[in-house]
């Protein structure tokens, strides 16, 4: 029997980290999302070592199988995107230290992939996280509903269409058709946004 996956995704900051628990399957559900609030502490390496003993506790406490992290965005503020960069950097090698794969995902990419629009605000993601992963209550922070769209994501690319399903060898079916969209949307109605 195969495991189901625990992925931890992580939305990375260092004023306000947010991070999220998934446990994968054919159904995904949330085990716990949060934020870790950085900005009573005002020296940067302290920061840096709160982030790095969160990302270990998480870790040791929930075992993933699974790291994925949103990749730093290009802004004009060099200093933010060198800070930002640390923080990812501290993350990812606390990850790295219990031998998990590290999973990159652009913004654009977390927001196409839970929306099927890259440029959804905030608010469009939590309702798309809240309706699939039937979350009762939002959370203070959406430092927190990112991590978990990050999570989500990397599920969605561990078991989305393009992965490689059973021929159907009947008639003229091939396996392009079983990984086709229409495939894709038969499997998952809750992935289709209703306008």
């Amino acid at each position: 029997m195969i495991k189901s996956p625990i992925i931890l995704g992580i939305d990375p900051g260092t004023q306000i980290l947010g991070f999220a628990i998934l446990k994968g399957g054919n159904k995904p559900s949330l085990i716990t999302m949060d934020v870790l609030k950085l900005t009573k502490e005002k020296d940067i390496y302290a920061r840096l070592q709160m982030i790095h003993a969160k990302i270990i506790e998480l870790i040791e406490t929930h075992k993933p199988t699974q790291f994925a992290i949103e990749a730093p965005f290009f802004g004009k503020n060099v200093q933010s995107m060198l800070k930002l960069g640390r923080a990812q950097g501290v993350a990812i090698a606390a990850a790295m230290h219990f031998n998990l794969e590290v999973s990159e995902y652009a913004p654009k990419k977390v927001k196409q992939s839970i929306t099927g629009n890259g440029n959804a605000d905030k608010d469009m993601v939590w309702k798309m996280l809240e309706r699939v992963l039937a979350i009762k209550k939002q959370p203070k922070y959406y430092d927190a509903t990112d991590a978990l769209g990050v999570a989500l994501c990397h599920w969605y690319q561990m078991s989305g269409p393009m992965l490689p399903t059973k021929k159907i060898v009947k008639g003229k079916k091939s396996a392009k058709k079983s990984n086709s969209w229409e495939a894709f949307i038969t499997k998952n109605p809750e992935r289709i946004s209703k306008k």
